[in-house]
Protein backbone atom coordinates (compact mmCIF):
# COMPACT_ATOMS: atom_id res chain seq x y z
CA UNK A 1 0.00 0.00 0.00
CA UNK A 2 0.89 3.47 -0.20
CA UNK A 3 2.85 5.60 1.97
CA UNK A 4 -0.08 6.32 4.79
CA UNK A 5 1.62 9.97 5.79
CA UNK A 6 3.49 10.86 2.75
CA UNK A 7 1.01 13.73 1.61
CA UNK A 8 2.02 14.94 5.38
CA UNK A 9 5.52 14.32 4.54
CA UNK A 10 5.52 15.99 1.05
CA UNK A 11 2.84 18.82 1.22
CA UNK A 12 4.05 20.61 -1.56
CA UNK A 13 2.99 20.53 -5.14
CA UNK A 14 6.20 20.60 -7.83
CA UNK A 15 5.94 20.38 -11.33
CA UNK A 16 9.28 20.58 -13.47
CA UNK A 17 10.52 24.12 -14.29
CA UNK A 18 9.55 25.68 -17.13
CA UNK A 19 12.18 27.19 -19.65
CA UNK A 20 12.48 30.96 -19.25
CA UNK A 21 10.35 32.40 -21.56
CA UNK A 22 13.21 34.46 -23.44
CA UNK A 23 14.50 31.61 -24.30
CA UNK A 24 11.44 29.00 -25.39
CA UNK A 25 9.70 31.81 -27.60
CA UNK A 26 13.22 31.60 -29.82
CA UNK A 27 12.49 27.72 -30.64
CA UNK A 28 9.74 25.27 -30.97
CA UNK A 29 10.70 22.69 -28.01
CA UNK A 30 8.69 21.82 -25.28
CA UNK A 31 8.13 24.41 -22.81
CA UNK A 32 8.63 21.71 -19.77
CA UNK A 33 11.99 20.64 -18.63
CA UNK A 34 12.76 17.46 -17.54
CA UNK A 35 11.37 16.16 -13.83
CA UNK A 36 13.94 15.11 -11.03
CA UNK A 37 13.34 11.75 -9.92
CA UNK A 38 13.76 12.48 -5.96
CA UNK A 39 10.82 14.89 -6.98
CA UNK A 40 8.60 12.87 -9.13
CA UNK A 41 8.83 10.21 -6.28
CA UNK A 42 8.17 12.82 -3.75
CA UNK A 43 4.90 13.47 -5.49
CA UNK A 44 3.78 10.51 -6.16
CA UNK A 45 4.17 9.59 -2.52
CA UNK A 46 1.85 12.51 -1.84
CA UNK A 47 -0.86 10.04 -3.51
CA UNK A 48 -2.87 8.10 -0.47
CA UNK A 49 -4.35 5.26 -2.51
CA UNK A 50 -7.97 6.23 -1.54
CA UNK A 51 -10.49 3.72 -0.85
CA UNK A 52 -12.46 5.28 -2.85
CA UNK A 53 -10.12 6.10 -5.92
CA UNK A 54 -12.00 9.55 -7.53
CA UNK A 55 -9.73 10.48 -9.66
CA UNK A 56 -10.55 7.16 -11.88
CA UNK A 57 -13.95 8.59 -11.50
CA UNK A 58 -12.15 11.95 -13.35
CA UNK A 59 -10.67 9.96 -15.65
CA UNK A 60 -12.68 8.79 -18.70
CA UNK A 61 -9.98 6.03 -19.49
CA UNK A 62 -10.42 5.16 -15.74
CA UNK A 63 -6.49 4.96 -15.52
CA UNK A 64 -5.56 2.94 -12.24
CA UNK A 65 -4.08 6.10 -10.99
CA UNK A 66 -2.79 4.78 -7.65
CA UNK A 67 -1.29 1.69 -8.79
CA UNK A 68 0.99 3.57 -10.52
CA UNK A 69 1.81 6.31 -8.44
CA UNK A 70 2.91 3.56 -5.57
CA UNK A 71 5.02 1.77 -8.24
CA UNK A 72 6.92 5.10 -8.99
CA UNK A 73 7.03 5.74 -5.24
CA UNK A 74 8.37 2.63 -4.87
CA UNK A 75 10.90 2.99 -7.93
CA UNK A 76 9.67 0.08 -10.50
CA UNK A 77 9.23 2.13 -13.54
CA UNK A 78 8.98 -0.97 -15.68
CA UNK A 79 5.28 -2.05 -13.20
CA UNK A 80 4.87 1.75 -13.51
CA UNK A 81 4.21 1.44 -17.38
CA UNK A 82 2.69 -1.55 -17.54
CA UNK A 83 -0.23 -0.59 -14.85
CA UNK A 84 -0.08 2.27 -17.05
CA UNK A 85 -0.83 1.01 -20.59
CA UNK A 86 -3.33 -1.34 -19.44
CA UNK A 87 -5.95 1.50 -20.12
CA UNK A 88 -4.08 4.12 -22.02
CA UNK A 89 -2.54 3.12 -25.34
CA UNK A 90 -0.99 6.67 -25.42
CA UNK A 91 -0.23 7.99 -22.30
CA UNK A 92 2.98 9.92 -23.90
CA UNK A 93 0.23 12.05 -25.42
CA UNK A 94 -2.46 12.33 -22.68
CA UNK A 95 0.48 13.30 -20.07
CA UNK A 96 1.50 16.45 -22.36
CA UNK A 97 -2.14 17.52 -23.75
CA UNK A 98 -5.19 16.25 -21.33
CA UNK A 99 -6.43 19.09 -19.08
CA UNK A 100 -6.36 16.45 -15.96
CA UNK A 101 -9.99 16.13 -15.00
CA UNK A 102 -8.18 13.28 -12.91
CA UNK A 103 -6.53 15.89 -10.64
CA UNK A 104 -10.00 18.01 -10.01
CA UNK A 105 -11.21 14.66 -9.06
CA UNK A 106 -8.29 13.69 -6.43
CA UNK A 107 -9.02 13.85 -2.89
CA UNK A 108 -6.28 15.28 -1.49
CA UNK A 109 -7.64 18.39 -3.24
CA UNK A 110 -10.55 18.86 -1.40
CA UNK A 111 -8.40 20.61 1.13
CA UNK A 112 -4.60 20.65 -0.59
CA UNK A 113 -3.03 20.86 -3.56
CA UNK A 114 -4.06 17.61 -5.02
CA UNK A 115 -1.25 14.91 -6.61
CA UNK A 116 0.58 16.25 -9.82
CA UNK A 117 -1.19 12.56 -11.96
CA UNK A 118 -0.49 14.32 -15.33
CA UNK A 119 3.24 15.08 -14.31
CA UNK A 120 3.78 11.63 -13.39
CA UNK A 121 2.23 9.80 -15.74
CA UNK A 122 4.38 11.63 -18.93
CA UNK A 123 7.48 11.07 -16.49
CA UNK A 124 6.34 7.10 -16.39
CA UNK A 125 5.69 7.27 -20.17
CA UNK A 126 8.85 8.61 -21.03
CA UNK A 127 11.43 7.12 -18.54
CA UNK A 128 9.64 3.78 -20.07
CA UNK A 129 10.52 4.85 -23.68
CA UNK A 130 14.12 5.76 -23.17
CA UNK A 131 14.27 2.06 -20.63
CA UNK A 132 13.17 0.60 -23.75
CA UNK A 133 10.34 -0.81 -21.84
CA UNK A 134 8.12 -0.37 -24.55
CA UNK A 135 8.03 -2.95 -27.38
CA UNK A 136 5.82 -4.01 -30.16
CA UNK A 137 2.74 -6.32 -28.75
CA UNK A 138 1.81 -8.21 -32.12
CA UNK A 139 -1.11 -10.73 -31.82
CA UNK A 140 -0.18 -14.19 -31.50
CA UNK A 141 -2.85 -15.01 -34.70
CA UNK A 142 -4.60 -13.43 -36.92
CA UNK A 143 -8.14 -13.81 -37.27
CA UNK A 144 -8.41 -13.12 -41.36
CA UNK A 145 -10.36 -10.67 -40.56
CA UNK A 146 -10.28 -7.02 -42.06
CA UNK A 147 -11.26 -3.36 -40.46
CA UNK A 148 -10.39 0.07 -42.47
CA UNK A 149 -10.11 2.75 -39.83
CA UNK A 150 -10.47 6.20 -40.96
CA UNK A 151 -8.62 9.02 -39.66
CA UNK A 152 -5.88 8.93 -37.75
CA UNK A 153 -5.87 11.24 -34.46
CA UNK A 154 -6.18 9.91 -31.41
CA UNK A 155 -9.20 7.64 -31.33
CA UNK A 156 -8.87 6.19 -34.65
CA UNK A 157 -5.38 5.20 -33.68
CA UNK A 158 -6.18 3.88 -30.07
CA UNK A 159 -9.15 1.52 -32.23
CA UNK A 160 -6.70 0.24 -34.61
CA UNK A 161 -4.26 -0.73 -32.13
CA UNK A 162 -5.97 -2.15 -30.18
CA UNK A 163 -8.06 -4.19 -33.11
CA UNK A 164 -4.50 -5.24 -34.18
CA UNK A 165 -3.76 -6.72 -31.08
CA UNK A 166 -6.11 -9.33 -31.09
CA UNK A 167 -5.29 -10.21 -34.29
CA UNK A 168 -7.69 -8.02 -37.21
CA UNK A 169 -5.94 -6.91 -39.90
CA UNK A 170 -6.22 -2.69 -39.75
CA UNK A 171 -5.49 -0.33 -42.45
CA UNK A 172 -5.61 3.55 -41.06
CA UNK A 173 -6.94 5.89 -43.57
CA UNK A 174 -5.85 9.50 -43.68
CA UNK A 175 -6.53 12.48 -46.37
CA UNK A 176 -3.37 14.48 -44.88
CA UNK A 177 0.49 13.12 -46.54
CA UNK A 178 1.41 12.53 -42.87
CA UNK A 179 -0.60 10.24 -40.35
CA UNK A 180 -1.32 11.71 -36.74
CA UNK A 181 -4.55 13.90 -37.53
CA UNK A 182 -4.46 17.13 -35.41
CA UNK A 183 -2.19 15.62 -33.14
CA UNK A 184 0.04 15.99 -35.84
CA UNK A 185 -0.86 19.41 -37.56
CA UNK A 186 -3.42 20.66 -34.98
CA UNK A 187 -0.86 21.03 -31.98
CA UNK A 188 2.17 23.05 -31.93
CA UNK A 189 5.91 21.67 -31.15
CA UNK A 190 6.30 23.39 -28.26
CA UNK A 191 2.99 21.47 -26.92
CA UNK A 192 4.29 18.01 -27.84
CA UNK A 193 7.41 16.90 -30.17
CA UNK A 194 6.07 15.42 -33.12
CA UNK A 195 8.83 12.48 -31.97
CA UNK A 196 6.29 11.29 -29.58
CA UNK A 197 3.87 10.83 -32.70
CA UNK A 198 6.44 8.79 -35.13
CA UNK A 199 7.93 6.30 -32.42
CA UNK A 200 4.58 5.33 -31.44
CA UNK A 201 3.65 4.91 -35.17
CA UNK A 202 6.65 2.53 -35.40
CA UNK A 203 5.34 0.77 -32.72
CA UNK A 204 1.97 -0.01 -34.51
CA UNK A 205 3.48 -0.84 -37.44
CA UNK A 206 5.60 -2.98 -35.88
CA UNK A 207 2.80 -4.88 -34.37
CA UNK A 208 1.05 -5.36 -37.84
CA UNK A 209 -1.25 -1.79 -38.49
CA UNK A 210 -1.26 -0.53 -41.71
CA UNK A 211 -1.35 3.08 -42.59
CA UNK A 212 -2.07 4.44 -46.06
CA UNK A 213 -1.58 8.45 -45.68
CA UNK A 214 -3.12 10.88 -48.22
CA UNK A 215 -5.94 9.01 -48.90
CA UNK A 216 -9.14 10.67 -49.51
CA UNK A 217 -11.86 8.56 -48.76
CA UNK A 218 -15.19 9.78 -50.49
CA UNK A 219 -12.88 11.34 -53.25
CA UNK A 220 -9.97 8.61 -53.66
CA UNK A 221 -11.66 5.73 -52.76
CA UNK A 222 -15.63 6.14 -52.00
CA UNK A 223 -17.26 4.75 -48.86
CA UNK A 224 -19.29 2.24 -50.13
CA UNK A 225 -16.42 0.74 -51.88
CA UNK A 226 -14.68 0.79 -48.29
CA UNK A 227 -17.60 -1.02 -47.27
CA UNK A 228 -16.72 -3.78 -49.51
CA UNK A 229 -13.05 -4.18 -49.44
CA UNK A 230 -13.31 -4.56 -45.79
CA UNK A 231 -15.26 -6.41 -43.20
CA UNK A 232 -15.50 -3.29 -40.76
CA UNK A 233 -15.08 0.40 -41.05
CA UNK A 234 -14.35 2.78 -38.09
CA UNK A 235 -15.29 6.27 -38.82
CA UNK A 236 -12.82 8.71 -36.59
CA UNK A 237 -12.60 11.77 -38.71
CA UNK A 238 -12.96 14.35 -35.59
CA UNK A 239 -15.34 17.70 -35.20
CA UNK A 240 -13.25 19.86 -37.82
CA UNK A 241 -15.94 22.05 -38.81
CA UNK A 242 -15.15 25.47 -37.53
CA UNK A 243 -17.82 27.67 -35.96
CA UNK A 244 -18.16 30.83 -38.34
CA UNK A 245 -18.70 34.32 -37.07
CA UNK A 246 -21.24 36.09 -39.64
CA UNK A 247 -19.90 39.76 -38.76
CA UNK A 248 -19.54 42.79 -41.01
CA UNK A 249 -15.96 42.55 -42.54
CA UNK A 250 -15.32 38.65 -41.98
CA UNK A 251 -14.34 38.70 -45.87
CA UNK A 252 -11.28 40.83 -45.70
CA UNK A 253 -8.05 39.49 -46.17
CA UNK A 254 -6.01 38.32 -43.14
CA UNK A 255 -8.87 36.91 -41.05
CA UNK A 256 -8.47 33.29 -40.54
CA UNK A 257 -9.80 30.03 -38.84
CA UNK A 258 -7.43 28.81 -36.45
CA UNK A 259 -6.28 25.70 -38.30
CA UNK A 260 -5.30 27.79 -41.57
CA UNK A 261 -2.86 28.96 -39.27
CA UNK A 262 -2.19 26.27 -36.99
CA UNK A 263 -1.47 23.42 -39.92
CA UNK A 264 1.15 25.40 -42.21
CA UNK A 265 2.93 26.39 -39.10
CA UNK A 266 2.96 22.74 -38.02
CA UNK A 267 4.43 21.60 -41.44
CA UNK A 268 7.05 23.81 -41.42
CA UNK A 269 8.57 22.99 -38.34
CA UNK A 270 8.04 19.17 -40.04
CA UNK A 271 10.54 20.79 -42.59
CA UNK A 272 7.78 21.34 -45.63
CA UNK A 273 8.42 24.42 -48.06
CA UNK A 274 5.01 26.13 -47.30
CA UNK A 275 3.78 28.62 -50.00
CA UNK A 276 1.94 31.40 -48.73
CA UNK A 277 1.72 30.28 -45.72
CA UNK A 278 0.13 33.05 -42.86
CA UNK A 279 2.31 34.43 -40.30
CA UNK A 280 2.29 36.58 -37.24
CA UNK A 281 5.40 38.11 -38.05
CA UNK A 282 5.33 41.90 -37.53
CA UNK A 283 1.78 42.31 -37.08
CA UNK A 284 -0.89 43.11 -34.90
CA UNK A 285 -2.59 39.35 -34.20
CA UNK A 286 -5.86 39.25 -32.46
CA UNK A 287 -7.49 35.83 -31.60
CA UNK A 288 -10.69 34.89 -31.03
CA UNK A 289 -11.58 32.71 -28.12
CA UNK A 290 -10.01 31.73 -25.45
CA UNK A 291 -9.88 28.08 -25.47
CA UNK A 292 -6.82 26.01 -25.70
CA UNK A 293 -6.72 26.35 -29.97
CA UNK A 294 -6.51 30.26 -29.17
CA UNK A 295 -3.57 29.51 -26.86
CA UNK A 296 -2.08 27.73 -29.38
CA UNK A 297 -2.33 30.19 -31.87
CA UNK A 298 -0.89 33.01 -29.33
CA UNK A 299 2.15 30.33 -28.26
CA UNK A 300 2.81 30.43 -32.41
CA UNK A 301 2.32 33.83 -32.67
CA UNK A 302 5.05 34.95 -30.05
CA UNK A 303 7.63 32.83 -32.28
CA UNK A 304 6.85 34.00 -35.40
CA UNK A 305 7.55 37.49 -33.40
CA UNK A 306 4.12 39.16 -33.40
CA UNK A 307 4.64 42.96 -32.97
CA UNK A 308 1.49 42.00 -30.30
CA UNK A 309 -1.00 39.64 -29.47
CA UNK A 310 -4.47 40.16 -28.08
CA UNK A 311 -6.94 37.16 -26.71
CA UNK A 312 -10.51 38.00 -26.56
CA UNK A 313 -13.04 35.98 -24.73
CA UNK A 314 -16.71 36.99 -25.04
CA UNK A 315 -17.41 35.56 -21.76
CA UNK A 316 -16.69 36.42 -17.83
CA UNK A 317 -12.83 35.68 -16.56
CA UNK A 318 -13.93 32.51 -14.82
CA UNK A 319 -12.97 32.41 -10.83
CA UNK A 320 -9.41 31.30 -9.91
CA UNK A 321 -10.54 29.12 -7.16
CA UNK A 322 -13.30 26.24 -7.11
CA UNK A 323 -16.88 28.10 -7.68
CA UNK A 324 -19.36 27.02 -5.18
CA UNK A 325 -21.28 25.53 -7.94
CA UNK A 326 -18.50 22.81 -9.11
CA UNK A 327 -18.29 21.31 -5.99
CA UNK A 328 -15.55 18.80 -5.48
CA UNK A 329 -15.02 15.83 -7.54
CA UNK A 330 -16.59 17.85 -10.73
CA UNK A 331 -13.93 19.14 -13.13
CA UNK A 332 -14.41 23.00 -12.82
CA UNK A 333 -14.15 25.59 -14.75
CA UNK A 334 -11.48 28.02 -13.48
CA UNK A 335 -9.22 30.90 -14.62
CA UNK A 336 -6.32 28.63 -16.49
CA UNK A 337 -3.01 30.51 -17.13
CA UNK A 338 -0.93 28.25 -19.44
CA UNK A 339 1.88 28.65 -21.30
CA UNK A 340 1.58 30.94 -23.75
CA UNK A 341 -0.47 33.19 -21.72
CA UNK A 342 3.22 33.41 -19.73
CA UNK A 343 4.75 34.61 -22.67
CA UNK A 344 3.42 38.00 -23.29
CA UNK A 345 0.00 39.70 -25.01
CA UNK A 346 -3.34 40.82 -23.31
CA UNK A 347 -6.29 38.75 -22.54
CA UNK A 348 -9.37 40.49 -22.36
CA UNK A 349 -12.94 39.13 -21.37
CA UNK A 350 -16.84 40.28 -21.72
CA UNK A 351 -15.67 41.09 -25.10
CA UNK A 352 -18.05 41.26 -28.07
CA UNK A 353 -16.55 41.24 -31.70
CA UNK A 354 -19.00 43.37 -33.67
CA UNK A 355 -17.26 43.89 -36.98
CA UNK A 356 -13.76 43.96 -38.77
CA UNK A 357 -12.80 47.20 -40.34
CA UNK A 358 -10.28 46.96 -43.28
CA UNK A 359 -7.93 49.23 -45.29
CA UNK A 360 -8.21 50.17 -49.14
CA UNK A 361 -6.72 46.99 -49.70
CA UNK A 362 -9.41 45.13 -48.43
CA UNK A 363 -7.16 43.76 -45.70
CA UNK A 364 -8.25 43.50 -41.68
CA UNK A 365 -6.62 46.50 -40.25
CA UNK A 366 -8.79 46.88 -36.62
CA UNK A 367 -11.82 44.98 -34.74
CA UNK A 368 -14.32 46.61 -33.42
CA UNK A 369 -15.76 45.35 -29.76
CA UNK A 370 -18.24 45.74 -26.90
CA UNK A 371 -18.94 44.86 -23.43
CA UNK A 372 -20.55 41.90 -23.23
CA UNK A 373 -23.81 42.45 -21.47
CA UNK A 374 -25.76 39.16 -20.17
CA UNK A 375 -29.78 39.45 -20.70
CA UNK A 376 -32.69 37.65 -22.01
CA UNK A 377 -30.41 34.62 -20.71
CA UNK A 378 -27.86 35.20 -23.77
CA UNK A 379 -25.12 37.31 -24.06
CA UNK A 380 -24.87 40.84 -26.16
CA UNK A 381 -23.08 43.42 -26.93
CA UNK A 382 -23.70 46.57 -25.58
CA UNK A 383 -24.44 49.58 -27.02
CA UNK A 384 -22.28 53.22 -27.07
CA UNK A 385 -19.19 50.99 -25.63
CA UNK A 386 -17.57 50.12 -29.16
CA UNK A 387 -14.15 50.46 -29.72
CA UNK A 388 -11.18 49.72 -31.61
CA UNK A 389 -8.12 47.35 -31.68
CA UNK A 390 -5.51 47.02 -34.04
CA UNK A 391 -5.40 43.89 -35.74
CA UNK A 392 -3.70 42.88 -38.96
CA UNK A 393 -3.76 39.41 -38.24
CA UNK A 394 -7.49 37.45 -36.88
CA UNK A 395 -7.94 34.50 -36.25
CA UNK A 396 -11.03 32.54 -35.12
CA UNK A 397 -10.53 30.00 -32.25
CA UNK A 398 -14.27 29.80 -31.85
CA UNK A 399 -14.30 25.96 -31.16
CA UNK A 400 -16.30 23.40 -33.57
CA UNK A 401 -19.96 22.89 -35.06
CA UNK A 402 -19.14 18.95 -35.69
CA UNK A 403 -18.04 16.68 -38.19
CA UNK A 404 -17.55 17.11 -41.76
CA UNK A 405 -20.54 15.13 -43.57
CA UNK A 406 -20.44 15.91 -47.31
CA UNK A 407 -19.44 12.22 -48.95
CA UNK A 408 -20.33 10.58 -45.56
CA UNK A 409 -23.97 11.19 -45.78
CA UNK A 410 -24.14 11.00 -49.39
CA UNK A 411 -22.48 8.51 -50.02
CA UNK A 412 -23.24 5.87 -47.14
CA UNK A 413 -26.62 7.62 -45.95
CA UNK A 414 -25.62 8.12 -42.28
CA UNK A 415 -27.32 10.58 -40.68
CA UNK A 416 -26.47 13.66 -38.30
CA UNK A 417 -27.80 14.63 -34.74
CA UNK A 418 -28.58 18.07 -33.69
CA UNK A 419 -25.09 19.04 -32.64
CA UNK A 420 -23.78 18.15 -36.35
CA UNK A 421 -22.31 15.23 -35.24
CA UNK A 422 -22.50 12.05 -37.06
CA UNK A 423 -25.14 9.42 -35.60
CA UNK A 424 -24.61 6.40 -33.57
CA UNK A 425 -26.21 4.36 -31.08
CA UNK A 426 -24.79 3.49 -27.83
CA UNK A 427 -22.51 0.67 -28.99
CA UNK A 428 -21.27 3.66 -32.09
CA UNK A 429 -23.14 1.63 -34.75
CA UNK A 430 -24.26 3.50 -37.07
CA UNK A 431 -27.16 2.44 -39.58
CA UNK A 432 -25.34 0.43 -41.97
CA UNK A 433 -24.11 -2.75 -40.84
CA UNK A 434 -20.39 -3.19 -39.90
CA UNK A 435 -20.01 0.68 -39.91
CA UNK A 436 -19.06 2.55 -36.60
CA UNK A 437 -18.20 5.88 -35.50
CA UNK A 438 -16.06 6.92 -32.46
CA UNK A 439 -14.56 10.08 -31.25
CA UNK A 440 -15.10 13.72 -31.97
CA UNK A 441 -17.33 12.74 -35.07
CA UNK A 442 -19.94 11.36 -33.36
CA UNK A 443 -19.50 13.10 -29.57
CA UNK A 444 -18.24 16.66 -30.76
CA UNK A 445 -15.00 18.25 -29.91
CA UNK A 446 -13.88 17.28 -26.86
CA UNK A 447 -10.86 15.85 -24.58
CA UNK A 448 -7.94 13.55 -26.04
CA UNK A 449 -8.75 11.48 -22.92
CA UNK A 450 -12.37 10.93 -24.32
CA UNK A 451 -10.76 10.30 -27.96
CA UNK A 452 -9.15 7.43 -26.41
CA UNK A 453 -11.36 6.28 -24.37
CA UNK A 454 -13.74 6.05 -27.52
CA UNK A 455 -11.22 4.38 -29.86
CA UNK A 456 -10.69 1.62 -26.84
CA UNK A 457 -14.56 0.96 -26.44
CA UNK A 458 -15.37 1.12 -30.37
CA UNK A 459 -12.59 -1.36 -30.63
CA UNK A 460 -14.26 -3.97 -28.79
CA UNK A 461 -17.63 -3.64 -30.62
CA UNK A 462 -16.02 -3.93 -33.78
CA UNK A 463 -14.66 -6.91 -32.17
CA UNK A 464 -17.36 -8.73 -30.84
CA UNK A 465 -19.37 -7.83 -34.58
CA UNK A 466 -16.68 -9.70 -36.16
CA UNK A 467 -15.89 -12.66 -33.55
CA UNK A 468 -19.41 -12.83 -31.72
CA UNK A 469 -17.28 -11.81 -28.61
CA UNK A 470 -14.26 -9.76 -27.10
CA UNK A 471 -12.00 -9.67 -24.64
CA UNK A 472 -10.98 -6.25 -25.30
CA UNK A 473 -11.37 -3.68 -22.59
CA UNK A 474 -13.99 -0.78 -22.83
CA UNK A 475 -13.26 2.33 -20.71
CA UNK A 476 -16.77 2.16 -18.26
CA UNK A 477 -18.61 4.37 -19.28
CA UNK A 478 -17.25 5.52 -22.96
CA UNK A 479 -20.42 4.67 -24.60
CA UNK A 480 -22.90 6.32 -21.64
CA UNK A 481 -24.16 8.88 -24.27
CA UNK A 482 -25.64 10.40 -21.38
CA UNK A 483 -22.24 11.54 -21.46
CA UNK A 484 -21.13 12.71 -24.34
CA UNK A 485 -23.88 15.69 -24.24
Amino acid sequence: MADPRGFLKYPDREIPAKRPVEVRIGDWREVYGPSEPGVLTQQATRCMDCGVPFCHQGCPLGNLIPEWNDLVRRGDHRGASERLHETNNFPEFTGRLCPAPCESSCVLGINAPPVTIKQIEVSIIDQAWASGYVTPNPPERLTGKTVAVVGSGPAGLAAAQQLTRVGHTVAVFDRDDRIGGLLRYGIPDFKMEKKHIDQRLAQMQAEGTRFRAGVNIGVDITWEELRQRYDAVVIATGASVPRELSIPGRDLLGIHHAMEYLTPANRIQAGDDVVGHITAEGKHVVILGGGDTGADCLGTAHRQHALSTTMLAIGKQPPTERPMDAPWPTDPIVFEVQSAHEEGGSREFLASTVEFLGNDAGEVRAVVVCETEYRDGGRFPTPGTEREIPADLVLLALGYRGAEHGSLTDQLEIGVDERGNLSRDNDYTTTKPGVFVTGDAGRGASLIVWAIAEGRAVAAQVDTYLQGSTLLPAPVGANDQALHA
